[in-house]
């Protein structure tokens, strides 16, 4: 879709169309930028207030991910009004209003339309140092990736639809927001990051890849899984997204000795408000890899 629109050329334009970065961030002044995004998706999970706070965490996701601070956002939402009740739609916009109040953000207002499925999620403004801005386009070689949250979220999301079995360090880890480590990236100097979200691991580090000109090395080993995950992969829990994730990756992708295809579609799950994938090392939290030179091989190489 986003490939299909023509190009603008606006000067105060600092982050487009062009690479598909987290969110968008315009030139307010010498020093600010503006930053906006919106994202929601379809129930996660079966709990109202749950999705709730895991939609709004999503959404916040994108600004952190920029190196940004929410200021403003607003509900977005589509409801089947003859199918779910409205006391449902309350729960959905309770439990996105607690992670809003936990990142100190007004949330005021929104927009709903009668949709046959549920759908919730935020258009989140915020602002950040345009100098200091985390970018997709920015890696350079030589420099360590680091992780923020644990991946495996998707084939965990997949068990619960199919089981109704709760995981309740997942459900922690989709609500926690990345304002801490965000501006401990920030803080560190740290030039370019993006958040690990629908694409997959694998998916979100080569669009980073891509759009900085290098190539990266993960190392599988240090890569951190949710608990319950792997139990979730041999058992076939495994997404079409994670799938297609894997599919569309493949053709820049190099895999090492002992690197099995199960090992890439963890690497290639599908993540609901999932960490930041940072270039620069952050202190307490893993170093799966670095960035290397681009040069005619693979793109990522996963040993």
């Amino acid at each position: 879709m986003i490939a299909a629109l023509p190009g603008q050329n606006y000067e105060q334009v600092l982050v487009g169309l062009d690479d598909g970065d987290d969110a968008a961030a315009v030139r307010l002044d010498d020093r600010l930028a503006v930053l906006s995004t919106a994202d929601f998706f379809t129930p996660v999970v079966d709990d109202a207030y749950t999705w709730g706070r895991i939609a709004a965490a999503n959404a916040f996701s994108d600004i952190y991910a920029m190196g940004g601070t929410p200021t403003v956002a607003i509900n977005l939402v589509g409801w089947p009004r003859d199918v779910l009740p409205m006391e449902l739609l309350s729960e959905v916009l309770r439990g996105g209003q607690a992670v809003a109040q936990q990142a100190g953000c007004p949330l005021i207002g929104g927009h709903s339309v009668d949709d046959p499925e549920p759908k919730y999620g935020l258009a989140v403004t915020g602002i950040a140092e345009s100098s200091r801005l985390l970018r997709n386009d920015a890696a350079e070689p030589g420099l360590p990736l680091t992780l923020t949250k644990p991946i495996g979220l998707g084939l965990l999301n997949n068990r619960h639809k199919a089981t109704g079995e709760v995981f309740e360090e997942a459900v922690e880890t989709m609500v926690a927001l990345n304002r801490e480590a965000s501006q401990a990236a920030v803080d560190a100097g740290v030039r370019a990051a993006t958040d690990i979200t629908g694409f997959g691991l694998l998916g979100h580090l080569y669009k980073m890849c891509r759009a900085s000109g290098v190539a990266a090395q993960i190392d599988a080993s240090a890569v951190p899984l949710i608990e319950g995950a792997a139990e979730a992969l041999r058992d076939g829990y495994i997404s079409g997204g994670t799938r297609r994730n894997l599919d569309w990756v493949r053709p820049h992708l190099g895999a090492g000795p002992g690197i099995s295809e199960e090992d890439l579609l963890v690497l290639a799950d599908a993540q609901t408000s999932g960490g930041l994938l940072v270039v620069g090392e952050i202190p307490g939290y893993p170093v799966i890899g670095h960035t290397v030179a681009a040069d005619a091989g693979a793109v990522v190489q996963v040993r």
